[in-house]
Formats: C-alpha cells, sequence, structure tokens
C-alpha cells in the first residue's frame, strides 16, 4: 500500500484551533450568569470598587498590621495586628490569654475552642481580623479559681480533666450548648462535644460534668451561681 501524506498543515491546525476557542468564547458568555468584565466592581471611584460574590465589601489589608477593635471577655481591645494573624494567636501570643490550647493546629481537635458573638469556632482556624467588632469568650472569661462557672466547678468535681489540654475547648462548647439549652439530653450533649477530642478518654465524666452543670443553672439562682455572666 502506498504511503500516503495528509494534506492537513500546520497552518491548517492553527486556524483550527483559534475557531474552536473562539467558539468556547461564544458559548460562555451566553450561559446564564456568565460574569461579564465588570463583574466584581461597581461604579465609583476608578474602576469601581471590588466587591465579592454577595456583594458586601472586601476589605483589603496591606503585609503590615491593620488596626483590629473587638471585645474579648467584656474588655474592648483596639490594636494593630497582622492580617495573618489568627485568633488563636493574637489571643495567646498578643493578649496573654493561654486557656485556649494550640494542639492540632488545624481545627481537628478543639482545644482552642472559643466563642465568637456566642458561637463556638476553632480559634486556630479563623483570622483575627475576621472577628472585628464581634464578641469573643474565652474559658478564662466565664469564671475564676475564686468563683468558677458551674461548667468549671463540675469539670472539677467529676474529674472531667486528665492532661487537661482538652478541657479548655470541652468547657467552651458546652457553654454555647448550656447558653441555649437549660436541659440537654445526653444526646445533645455529645453532640456539642463532637468537634472536640479527649486523648485520655475521658469522656463520660465530661458528660457527667456537662449535666451536673446543666442542673446547677437550672436550678433557683442558677444564673448568678459562680462565674456566670
Amino acid at each position: 500500500m502506498d504511503d500516503q501524506r495528509s494534506n492537513f498543515s500546520r497552518r491548517d491546525f492553527l486556524r483550527g484551533l483559534s475557531a474552536s476557542a473562539a467558539a468556547a468564547a461564544a458559548i460562555g458568555a451566553a450561559l446564564p450568569g456568565a460574569a461579564s468584565a465588570d463583574d466584581g466592581k461597581r461604579d465609583g471611584g476608578a474602576g469601581g470598587d471590588p466587591v465579592d460574590a454577595s456583594g458586601a465589601d472586601l476589605v483589603v489589608l496591606g503585609a503590615a498590621g491593620a488596626p483590629l477593635a473587638l471585645t474579648i471577655d467584656g474588655t474592648a481591645r483596639k490594636l494593630d495586628c497582622e492580617p495573618r494573624t489568627t485568633l488563636l494567636a493574637l489571643l495567646r501570643e498578643r493578649i496573654g490569654i493561654t486557656g485556649p490550647k494550640e494542639v492540632c493546629d488545624r481545627g481537628a481537635c478543639g482545644a482552642c475552642t472559643v466563642l465568637v458573638d456566642g458561637q463556638p469556632v476553632a480559634a486556630c482556624m479563623i483570622l483575627a481580623h475576621d472577628c472585628a467588632g464581634k464578641r469573643v469568650e474565652t474559658v478564662e472569661g466565664i469564671g475564676t479559681p475564686e468563683s468558677p462557672h458551674p461548667l468549671q466547678r463540675a469539670f472539677a468535681e467529676c474529674d472531667g480533666l486528665q492532661c487537661g489540654f482538652c478541657t479548655p475547648g470541652f468547657v467552651m462548647s458546652l457553654k454555647a450548648l448550656l447558653d441555649r439549652e437549660k436541659s440537654p439530653s445526653l444526646g445533645q450533649i455529645q453532640a456539642a462535644c463532637a468537634g472536640n477530642v479527649c486523648r485520655c478518654g475521658t469522656y463520660p465524666r465530661v458528660f457527667e460534668a456537662a449535666g451536673k452543670a446543666a442542673a446547677a443553672l437550672a436550678a433557683p439562682g442558677g444564673a448568678q451561681q459562680g462565674g456566670v455572666r
């Protein structure tokens, strides 16, 4: 069989490639919700101000420290903070609140749990600037050795800890639960602790302490017990 050479040249290939790219671009532009060249901007100023997909303003921070204002354990704080600083680093290294523990640094163990506007979060996984204008609560702010929160007292009375590294996170996760649920079931208590890991295996004592604290808070005058704020 004779060897036949193709008449398809390099120029034909490039011409076809350009036509395919143009067709793909035309199809993409015709799809519903396709972004235009001006998407992500709004009128006003040179080229407009950048906005995110929801239309909320984006705050652009430089590499140097930027002003940050938030409330930590009832105290208003104003300071300069680098954009890369996590809430955990701010608490431990800048302010000296060492109750939240840096253990996994991946948001997997719960030892650094604090409350931000009443919701439990892993402080190692949220930037400090994301908490601007918000209320942060730590284990050190809900009670003192002289006047502990019922949860703190119950953990001590029920031996709900061994090494103690996980304890601040458990206490704060459970406080978020007891703040919204006065008589939680065992299932609710276990669900509230789902993001907290105890490597010593003291879960039964932790659950017992949570139940005891809930009973103390539900008793007459319970909201005024210990260091409840």
